[in-house]
């Protein structure tokens, strides 16, 4: 996801890097810190503050009578405290202006204006050392916040306090980058309305198509395919559409398994392959074969073994 996030910050900054983007920036940044130092002016007047009320305890502290110990006890605690007040409205002005400190020196302001003459083509260089860009970056943003969602949204600051948001997909798991193609399902699905794993593979390999892996289709890719897409098998789809196995043709037309065989073999009873394994389907009799292409769009099977070259098989 990293590079995708660089290519989109570095297309921004290329459109953005303009003199009247960076003059506008910096005048935001030089508002922003005269803002600063106001709340700069009020935090140290409270460390005034709490310096005066300091020395006022130091000086009734040292004016008690050393003699009256329960007043000067009181008094050494009222200072203490107010001591400890001090030192931490101290501290927390230091670190609160350092936090605050967004000067830009006048060799700065210089370098920044600069860019914008030269920074597309220095940006877009193939021969710019990736530290070059790093310190480009460094120059003109202050920071990259990212958040995961259903997108990536990638929130940038600019030095001077403007923003811009960028969306990006998410990026694709090592699945999702290995998973056949949508066309190529689709052409799988279409397929599969007439032909078996192992046949579906074969037309796909004629036809120049590879797996999301790269490599050719087989029957055992093509099964994986239907899985992980939820698509029916061809024998699947034949028994929705009233084909019926061997043992309800068997029922229905009160023969057995021989007898069955044979008038496949001499075309008394439509038959067709459903499978790898050789598995076939009837054509209920009582049915006429219009009926069958009514019901879907399957093309009429041939009886016998001419239809497919995996004909032999299990009844």
């Amino acid at each position: 996801m990293g590079t995708e996030i660089d290519v989109a910050v570095g297309t921004l900054l290329v459109e953005a890097v303009t003199p009247m983007a960076l003059e506008l920036a910096l005048a935001v940044q030089q508002e922003i810190q005269t803002r600063l130092d106001e709340a700069d002016r009020l935090r140290h007047r409270q460390v005034e503050r709490a310096q005066y009320e300091a020395d006022r305890a130091r000086h009734r502290y040292m004016r008690v009578d050393p003699a009256n110990r329960l007043v000067a006890d009181s008094l050494e605690a009222d200072w203490n405290a107010r001591l400890r007040a001090l030192a931490q409205a101290q501290e927390d002005y230091e670190r609160q202006r350092a936090a605050d400190r967004l000067t830009v020196d006048a060799h700065e302001r210089q370098r920044i204006l600069a860019l914008a003459a030269d920074f597309p083509a220095v940006w877009g260089d193939p021969k710019t050392p990736h530290r070059e860009r790093k310190r480009m970056l460094a120059l003109l943003i202050e920071d990259v916040t990212l958040v995961k969602q259903r997108h990536v949204t990638a929130a940038v600051r600019f030095r001077g306090g403007a923003t811009t948001t960028l969306t990006l997909p998410r990026p694709l798991t090592a699945q999702q980058l290995r998973a056949t193609h949508d066309d190529v399902r689709q052409q799988i699905d279409v397929l599969l309305d007439e032909y078996t794993d192992a046949q579906v593979a074969n037309v796909l390999n004629e036809r120049g198509l590879r797996t999301g892996a790269g490599g050719a289709f087989d029957p055992a890719s093509v099964h994986w395919v239907r899985f992980a897409h939820q698509l029916t098998s061809l024998k699947q789809r034949l028994l929705a559409n009233g084909w019926l196995t061997s043992k309800q043709i068997s029922a229905t037309l009160g023969v057995g398994r021989t007898t069955l065989g044979r008038w496949r073999a001499e075309g008394r009873v439509q038959a067709r392959i459903c499978n790898d394994g050789g598995e076939w389907l009837y054509w209920p009799p009582e049915r006429p074969l219009d009926e069958r292409a009514a019901d879907a769009d399957v093309p009429p099977a041939a009886t016998g073994n001419s239809d497919n070259p995996t004909a032999r098989g299990a009844v």
